[in-house]
């Protein structure tokens, strides 16, 4: 019997650890421009600052599915908080572009863990009828990382510098790893016995590196090649996994049609939100000329509505079909990101305004009603797999919207520094990837639809 002091310990360091990692995420978009300027970054190099720790996350979020299974959601949990702890020191002491990209990639190493233990531990920890509600408490702490991070993110970067950003989270960090260890005794583990698919996450991790990274470098004929040799191996992977009785990942789990619609509508959906903050914000701080504060100002309206709508959404998943809201949520989102499409240099910046907490409502009522239905949708042993791949999905998704925006601006403006004299192009260029966001995000309701008609049945018996 879990105590009702141990869930409650579980959610509280599960949401802060899950707004820390989310708020780095986001903050550092704010920083571009300045990064830019100390580090002497390409608009390439920019975008790859957001790549890296995207892409490390998407491929150890497979393997650290079954490893945190293995070892202990706890003890997964309580490592993963405190290497991101150590990263985020080593970014603040970054003298030049590699150690700073090198110690990026150790938060990254931080964030997959926790992401991968947080959520299983809620879905262990918490009693079923209330699983929807703290997962949307879990999510909405996603979103108010978001929320401050346009805000703080801007005005630290405007007032103190890029470090500053890094540096609020390490007392967070230090909260999370003290209260991890001495207030959660419980431990989870599931299928304490099984061996380790070393091969299978070789090839994963080959092929979702090679992909993704492929993706974007598109423009090139190098990169096609990459994202051909990714695709390959990603077959291989699949045909591989389902030969063996101890996989590292269950691909079996998608012959449940609401796991699989829910998985592609999470992944398409991100495609489609992710890279709006930093179109916005190269629209603003660019184009107009705004600081970076005054352009988290702005930003601040969608993620905020994402937290104040994202509890609400998980709490009415618990008692209606959470693939209706998702539907609904997602029109939302993408009737907001067709309004950005016709943004110009004229454009007020009340509409902007309304279009991004149109968009916030939508995606938060999206978010946690489809994390609630791929967790609800495999039985209780393989709730670190969901979880794995809830993870996996998002950082996908997050690393393909960026790649889209990078693949657009290597055909539109190539590998330059953004000055005033490509600004016509980089507008150009934002246009079109907003464009591109509406169709994707077209796509994602229409799945979440064809869900939602789906026979296969939601367990609600995790525990």
């Amino acid at each position: 019997m879990i105590k009702k002091t141990t869930a409650f310990y579980v959610v509280l360091v599960g949401s802060l650890a899950s707004f820390m990692a989310a708020y780095t995420s986001n903050a550092v978009t704010m920083a571009l421009p300045e990064l830019a300027r100390v580090f002497h970054l390409s608009n390439i190099l920019q975008n790859w600052t957001i790549n890296l720790y995207l892409l490390t996350m998407a491929v150890l979020s497979v393997p650290f599915g079954k490893i945190c299974a293995q070892k202990g959601l706890k003890k997964s949990f309580f490592y993963g908080a405190l290497v991101f702890f150590i990263g985020t020191a080593g970014i603040i002491m970054a003298a030049n572009t590699e150690m700073l990209l090198l110690f990026r990639f150790i938060q990254a190493i931080g964030s997959a863990a926790i992401f991968v233990s947080s959520v299983s531990m809620i879905v262990k920890a918490v009693p079923n009828n209330q699983r929807g509600r703290a997962l949307g408490i879990n999510i909405a702490s996603v979103y108010i990382g978001l929320s401050l991070a346009p805000v703080l993110g801007g005005s630290l970067t405007y007032n103190f510098g890029w470090e500053s950003i890094f540096a609020i989270t390490l007392p967070v960090s230090f909260i999370v790893v003290v209260l991890t260890y001495l207030k959660i005794k419980e431990e989870w583990k599931l299928d304490a016995n099984d061996p380790i698919d070393i091969k299978g996450s070789v090839f994963y991790g080959i092929g979702i590196s090679a992909f993704m990274y492929g993706f974007t470098e598109l423009h090139t004929l190098t990169g096609q090649a990459i994202t051909a040799v990714g695709v390959i191996f990603l077959i291989i992977f699949i045909y591989y996994e389902l030969k063996q009785k101890y996989p590292i990942f269950n691909v079996r789990l998608y012959k449940n049609h609401k796991f699989l619609s829910s998985n592609i509508a999470s992944v398409i959906s991100y495609i489609s939100i992710f890279s709006v903050s930093t179109i916005i914000n190269y629209h603003f701080q660019y184009i107009l000329g705004w600081n970076a504060q005054m352009t988290g100002l702005i930003l601040i309206s969608m993620p905020i509505m994402q937290a104040i709508v994202t509890p609400q959404s998980g709490k009415l998943s618990d008692l209606i079909n959470p693939q209706k809201l998702s539907a609904l949520g997602m029109g939302l989102a993408t009737i907001a990101i067709l309004i950005l499409t016709t943004m110009d240099d004229s454009t007020s910046v009340y509409i902007i305004i309304i279009a991004l907490m149109i968009g916030g409502v939508g995606y938060g009522l999206f978010s946690s009603p489809n994390t609630n239905t791929i967790m609800s949708s495999v039985p209780p042993n393989e709730t670190t797999m969901a979880s794995a791949a809830v993870a996996t999905m998002r950082v996908i998704g997050q690393t393909l919207s960026i790649g889209i925006l990078t693949v657009i601006f290597a055909f539109v403006m190539g590998n330059v520094a953004i000055t005033p004299s490509v600004y016509p192009q980089l507008s150009e260029s934002c246009h079109l990837a907003l464009i591109c966001s509406t169709v994707l995000g077209v796509i994602s309701v229409l799945v979440s639809l064809v869900g939602m008609n789906s026979d296969d049945k939601l367990n609600t018996t995790q525990r």
